[in-house]
């Protein structure tokens, strides 16, 4: 099986990577500013953990989200 390239994928289907691609995006930027804002006592685990798990798409800013603050 070929790999797809962008111009075999449908507008919709476009639309939908273009969408999910900004919502990783916000939902990183959210997760990291709020690790930069937060005290280190309000966070289970380490910050630098975290960190680094946000940039491990698209589960570790949510695991952050749900589980990593207190």
């Amino acid at each position: 099986m070929a790999k797809k390239q962008w111009s075999d994928l449908s507008s919709t289907q476009q639309r939908a990577v273009v969408a999910l691609g900004a919502a990783e995006v916000v939902l990183t930027t959210a997760a990291l500013v709020s690790l930069a804002r937060r005290p280190a006592e309000r966070v289970r685990g380490s910050k630098a953990a975290w960190v680094a798990g946000c940039f491990v798409q698209p589960v570790g800013p949510i695991a952050y989200f749900l589980l990593g603050r207190r």
